[in-house]
């Protein structure tokens, strides 16, 4: 475990603790406002969280060559983090999208009601 200065674990280590507070909260302000996208969000975010943990999980035991599957582990969910995060956030933005012109016809209709 003396492969890393005890700064450098505390910043690992709270990083991961911030990331698992981030899903939570995500998954929380998704249940609040009734958007199934934001939930998406939380578990697009899963396989960051499990590449972090793969490089805390490799340096706590010292770096050894034995252990080099988990850097590879780590750099496959690096990437599958990535394209989840880009999907996820793709999907709110859709989300958002129709939101707003559902909201766009209905203040049409309205105008148009009061009008007549």
């Amino acid at each position: 475990m003396h492969a890393l200065s005890i700064p450098t674990w505390i910043i690992h280590i709270s990083s991961v603790i911030e990331w698992i507070a981030a899903i939570w909260l995500i998954w929380t302000y998704g249940e609040i406002k009734g958007d199934r996208s934001w939930w998406a969000l939380s578990f697009a975010m899963l396989p960051a969280l499990i590449s972090a943990m793969c490089a805390c999980t490799w340096h706590f035991f010292d770096n050894p060559e034995a252990l080099d599957w988990i850097v590879t582990l780590q750099a496959a969910m690096t990437v599958v983090g990535n394209v989840t995060l880009c999907a996820a956030a793709w999907w709110i933005w859709r989300s958002a999208q129709s939101d707003t012109s559902t909201t766009t016809r209905t203040i049409k209709s309205k105008s148009t009601t009061d009008a007549s």
